[in-house]
């Protein structure tokens, strides 16, 4: 560990920060002056307005004033906290450590360090490597503060330095949520506290509550997990009990981290926050039940979709976050390659048939049929939904969940719609016979009608609508094409570099290769912007099936699928595989998450 402690200089200031930015080419020596007055000012704004929301005695740090300012150099980088920070590090001969919530263990902060003593100090216990705590610190004049906290621990302390903004907004969360857990917990042993009242939306605080002074503690610590979730960009939320405790875990970019531990006495109160908040039954434990929940966050109002079920070691809960930034996109940045954009583009302008999006649960089906409902709507159409249950409420649409419990499926609710003069008709999910035949019929009567199944691929799509009993003409008459989709992960663009693929993974993937030619891709290596997994963010890939006349004679011939599917292939289509290897080759993803999605696809 590479950590360095000065002991006869004084904490840096904005002089003494200028000048080693001066020093590293960061800032030209004719702005100096200037820059100074600036970054002077932009702190004392920052300090007061800390002050105003009672922040206790944490400081504006030098490096957050001068961030503020929003520089760039010479070179056109912008100067950030992290790259301030880092030329910081580099002038003391000390380790920059990229702060990641997910990555920070809550019990080891709080047993380390009281809240006052890091906020005053910014210093964040990270980690235990090799027996020395590691300790990320915004000064790289830490030997009092070392020492103090060496003694404490009874262990070796290596300090580093970290971005001021994220180690005091990391405190802050971590103490907040500790306190608020802690506090749930004695009251939970001392009878109980009072969960509220029941919210049509739920405003999330922004993480100022006087957690020394506030017995709300369970509505404090599911506040935080929302809101974590939200600044996080999570897609699902999982409150999983186990035998001694109960395990809070994110999925990001599709695949899980465990961010929280909660004490097995607050899993209960925890859970029935939720359910109160989704007006569930909270006393009913052994049914499993669904809901929803409407909060406000950043302006923004977020649809959570709720859902409880007993487990072994009591009830989980999955709450599933549909951000509107997220769900509702423009077409053009779904990830359709250019010629599979005009196919659907080329779908949905027409005035009738249907048009099928396809994939398993968590393959961005959604997202497709709400941006396309979004691209088509206008004041001179009726766009109307039939979802099982309303995935996110938008005054576009007249929106209509189906309720099964009152005998109102997907097939009764659309002969009510078709007397609504729909122009435009999203139905949920084509599940049964009578729906298939339904959707068919609005689709031969002059309305488009947008909806999902679930198989593998595109051209299975014709074996499963007959499967649900269409008559083959009706089917080559009224269907209009097809998406099968999945979602990629993508490579961090902040970490890749070039590589090729081997021999073994051309034969996996079916691409043959001349002697002596190499498919060049793209790995990354894993940096603090991806979490060091080499992957960020997700990106949707296509199989765009339009309803051809020669596909049209095969379905009226009652050819298999496996023939159907040679001949879209013939007429232009990508297969799964195909597109998915394209955006390998474009750098966009890599070899290990091209073999799970088409392997998954039947590829």
């Amino acid at each position: 560990m590479n950590a360095r402690t000065c002991t006869a200089a004084a904490p840096l200031d904005v002089d003494g920060l200028l000048q080693l930015l001066h020093e590293a080419g960061l800032v030209a020596p004719a702005d100096l002056a200037k820059v100074r007055q600036l970054a002077t000012h932009r702190r004392r704004i920052l300090q007061r307005e800390r002050d105003r929301r009672s922040e206790g005695q944490a400081r504006v740090h030098p490096v957050e004033a001068v961030a503020a300012l929003k520089l760039v150099t010479a070179n056109d980088e912008l100067l950030t906290e992290e790259r301030i920070q880092r030329a910081v590090a580099a002038a003391h001969g000390m380790h920059y450590v990229h702060i990641d919530p997910l990555e920070i263990d809550n019990k080891l902060v709080t047993a380390m360090i009281s809240h006052g003593y890091a906020r005053r100090n910014g210093a964040l216990p990270v980690r235990f490597e090799r027996g020395t705590l590691v300790v990320a610190v915004t000064d790289p004049y830490t030997r009092d503060l070392e020492q103090m906290i060496a003694t404490r621990a009874k262990a070796k302390v290596a300090c580093v330095l970290g971005a001021p903004g994220d180690i005091q907004r990391v405190i802050e969360q971590v103490f907040r949520f500790q306190a608020s857990v802690a506090g749930a917990a004695k009251d939970l042993r001392q009878g109980g506290p009072d969960l509220g009242n029941l919210e049509q939306l739920v405003q999330l605080g922004q993480g100022q509550t006087n957690i020394d002074g506030d017995d709300r503690h369970v509505v404090h610590a599911v506040d935080f997990l929302l809101r974590y979730a939200l600044d996080q960009s999570a897609s699902d939320v999982h409150i999983e009990p186990k035998r001694d405790e109960s395990h809070v875990r994110l999925r990001i970019d599709g695949v899980l981290h465990t961010v929280q531990k909660l004490p097995r006495l607050v899993h209960h109160a925890v859970v029935s926050r939720i359910k109160t908040l989704a007006r569930l039954d909270i006393a009913e434990k052994r049914r499993p039940q669904d809901g929803r929940i409407k909060i406000a966050h950043r302006e923004l109002e977020v649809e959570l979709r709720i859902s409880t079920m007993p487990t072994a070691f009591g009830e989980k809960a999955v709450m599933r976050i549909f951000d509107p930034q997220m769900l509702l996109q423009e077409i053009d940045d779904l990830g359709f390659f250019a010629g599979e954009l005009e196919r659907f583009r080329s779908f949905i302008a027409r005035p009738n048939g249907m048009v099928l999006v396809t994939g398993p649960t968590g393959s961005g089906k959604t997202t497709t049929l709400y941006s396309a409902l979004s691209a088509v709507a206008s004041p001179t159409i009726n766009v109307a939904t039939l979802e099982d249950p309303i995935e996110m409420v938008l005054e576009r649409f007249n929106q209509t969940a189906v309720n099964r419990k009152l005998g109102l499926d997907f097939a009764t609710m659309l002969r009510t719609l078709l007397r609504q003069d729909p122009d435009v008709i999203m139905l949920g999910e084509i599940r049964d016979a009578e729906t298939a035949r339904m959707g068919i019929q609005a689709a031969m009567t002059g309305h488009l009608v947008l909806s999902t199944l679930h198989t593998n691929d595109a051209p299975s799509t014709i074996g499963r609508l007959l499967d649900l009993q269409v008559e083959p003409y009706l089917l080559g008459s009224t269907l209009v094409g097809v998406i099968a989709q999945r979602l990629l992960r993508k490579v961090c663009m902040s970490c890749r570099q070039e590589t090729q693929l081997s021999e073994d993974q051309c034969r996996a993937l079916g691409i043959e290769l001349r002697p002596g030619e190499v498919f060049p891709v793209y790995e990354g290596q894993g940096c603090t912007v991806c979490r060091n997994t080499g992957m960020k963010g997700r990106v949707g890939v296509f199989e765009v099936m339009p309803m051809t006349e020669k596909i049209r004679r095969l379905i009226l011939d009652g050819a298999d699928v496996g023939e159907i599917g040679r001949q879209a292939s013939r007429d232009g289509m990508l297969s799964l595989r195909e597109a998915a290897i394209k955006k390998m080759a474009l750098g966009i993803t890599n070899f290990d998450e091209v073999l799970r999605v088409t392997v998954e696809a039947g590829g």
